[in-house]
């Protein structure tokens, strides 16, 4: 079994977007996957009461502001959706129980300045292992003035960019119905998956 975290203190940033759509990539290569959700809103939860029986199942579970170390053992992948304002205890707990950790980032000064305190902790807990951490820059074109600003900003917790997510209402679409743009039919987000390449990609190698 395996595990990542989405977390970002930020409400907003496309946490349950990444948790819901890396969970539905997984369940499309056949591995069993769980979705748990730290969230008590449960926006996790509430897309898969949405999923149709005919796709790629995912199960999932809520588990409050906790995060155990006891994960489903059957399941060969765990995405973890945290809850805005991890912090403390919490969020050492939670870096610690997993292998990889994605922070979602809108490239905007207010969603940076919010940002930036928990990036110096991450920095400071993971010291020895940069790879466990990746960025995925939100909404954004990588050719854009505002990819640069946000490239800038990271130089200062040396923390890679693993993938750059186009603003899309492909997302909001298929979030409707419990689906994810890996989910059939994709002919219709091959872009969107274009750019998903790189971020599996990280997630997946050990």
């Amino acid at each position: 079994m395996r595990s990542v975290l989405v977390a970002n203190p930020k409400g907003g940033a496309g946490k349950t977007t990444l948790a819901t759509n890396l969970s539905g990539y997984f369940a499309n290569q056949g591995l069993k996957t769980t979705l748990c959700d730290l969230d008590r809103q449960q926006s996790a939860l509430r897309w898969m009461a949405f999923r149709d029986a005919s796709l790629a199942p995912v199960t999932g579970y809520f588990a409050g502001n906790q995060i155990g170390l006891n994960f489903p053992k059957e399941a060969d992948w765990v995405v973890v959706d945290a809850p805005a304002g991890l912090q403390g205890y919490k969020l050492s707990d939670s870096m610690r129980s997993v292998d990889k950790i994605i922070v979602p980032l809108v490239p905007s000064v207010f969603d940076m300045a919010a940002t930036e305190d928990f990036l110096n902790v991450i920095r400071s807990e993971i010291r020895g292992a940069k790879a466990k951490v990746g960025i995925v820059a939100m909404r954004v074109d990588p050719r854009t003035r505002a990819a640069g600003m946000l490239e800038e900003f990271l130089t200062h917790f040396d923390l890679p960019i693993v993938a750059y997510l186009r603003n899309t209402q492909n997302y909001v679409n298929v979030a409707a119905a419990g689906a994810t743009i890996f989910d059939p039919p994709k002919a219709r987000h091959k872009k969107d998956l274009e750019q998903w390449a790189s971020l599996v990609a990280w997630v997946e190698k050990k």
